[in-house]
């Protein structure tokens, strides 16, 4: 289901990603009986999104169309993404300065970021993702195309002195130090399928090569030993040292203690990771019946939930809920079913979940405040855009 769902975006006919219609189904999946809704209620879905709305247009955004803009343009470009995708016309003043703002970060290089800034990579797919989205008629092509050079020359591959024996081949980094991360190459990959690059396009299959090495599994081209001491079919963060995760056996514990409870039982996968992995790997061409998928999926069935970022508890919450969303979208199923048989109506459980954390003013904010999470412009973002593949 999700190749027909891949192939449609790529043709540029889906911008708000899969709609789900007025179809009605039983209780058992079937299409007689008692019937219920698929999906969100849309009334509450809408509500949500008009008082998102209101709070950035009242609250969020400076004269210049700037949102947060001491963090550069990436949530901006988060946020006039999700207005896009929310209905929201170009024209509309809360859209249209917004635009205006991110085509000030336009390097002679074709990158889109801050001056000086260390995260290039980041802010660059960001932003062209959001000219993308505001590209119906073809206005943005020309920086699109600039940051699509950019980010495949910045891509850790033989271009800047890497092979593919090396841990950081293929990845995407902030740019700070060139180490890549699952993160920034879940972006980059984002970047260049909304772009149109399809899994033949070379960047692709050497973002493929990272990510692999970046699931717990067996496969014996993961170069990473550690992730073999616990192949749960999860995924963790990054590459560097021998291969790192963001989750940690006991938070409680000392830094030292956690590191040797690593080495004993091999590293902790969390959610937010193994989603933008099983999302990798199905946009840089894994089929349903891969063995990869299959274990990602099998991690996803067992951990699944929407009351926190399994494996990080409440930290990355928001980023998760963006992330499980347009994941859940890739997969193109109406309804998930979790490791204990119980089928999970995806986008009416994550509506509820995101009407309950709902701020009254509209925003929504982390309160857990790592990564950036206690920013009610860049989370009430994340919120807006997993709403999107709601509808």
């Amino acid at each position: 289901m999700w190749r027909k769902h891949w192939a449609t975006t790529l043709a540029g006919t889906l911008i708000v990603g899969f709609a789900v219609g007025p179809q009605l189904v039983a209780e058992d999946g079937s299409t007689g009986g008692t019937e219920t809704r698929v999906g969100a209620d849309p009334q509450l879905r809408q509500q949500l999104v008009n008082r998102s709305i209101r709070y950035l247009s009242e609250k969020g955004q400076a004269d210049d169309g700037s949102y947060s803009a001491e963090a550069g343009p990436a949530i901006t470009a988060l946020v006039t993404s999700a207005l896009i995708r929310s209905g929201r016309s170009l024209d509309d003043p809360l859209v249209a300065k917004s635009l205006e703002y991110l085509q000030g970060f336009v390097q002679p290089n074709g990158g889109i970021y801050a001056p000086n800034s260390l995260y290039r990579n980041y802010e660059t797919c960001i932003t062209m993702m959001c000219l993308i989205d505001a590209n119906r008629d073809g206005r943005y092509q020309k920086l699109i195309d600039g940051a699509e050079r950019f980010v495949k020359d910045l891509q850790n591959d033989e271009g800047e002195g890497y092979d593919p024996s090396h841990p950081y081949y293929g990845g995407g980094g902030y740019g700070k130090h060139r180490r890549p991360d699952l993160s920034n190459t879940g972006i980059l990959i984002d970047a260049l399928v909304a772009a149109g690059n399809g899994p033949d396009d070379p960047h692709l299959r050497k973002a493929l090569i990272f990510v692999k090495r970046l699931q717990q599994h067996e496969d014996a081209d993961t170069m990473l030993e550690i992730v073999k001491k616990n192949p749960d079919g999860g995924f963790i963060y990054a590459t560097r040292g021998g291969g790192e995760s963001q989750a940690v056996h006991d938070p409680s514990a000392s830094k030292e203690e956690n590191e040797q409870l690593n080495r004993e039982r091999g590293l902790r996968s969390y959610a937010s990771m193994t989603y933008m992995g099983l999302k990798s790997l199905i946009y840089a061409g894994l089929t349903e019946d891969d063995e990869r998928v299959q274990a990602a999926r099998a991690w996803i069935a067992k951990n699944y939930r929407l009351d926190a970022n399994p494996g990080l508890g409440k930290n990355g919450l928001f980023y998760y809920y963006h992330t499980f969303a347009k994941t859940m979208n890739v997969l193109g199923d109406d309804y998930f079913v979790d490791a204990e048989g119980v089928r999970h109506d995806w986008r009416r459980e994550l509506v509820e979940v995101l009407a309950a954390q709902q701020n009254e003013d509209g925003s929504w904010i982390n309160e857990q405040q790592r990564w950036m999470e206690g920013d009610p412009n860049l989370v009430t973002a994340y919120a807006l855009l997993a709403l999107s593949y709601c509808d």
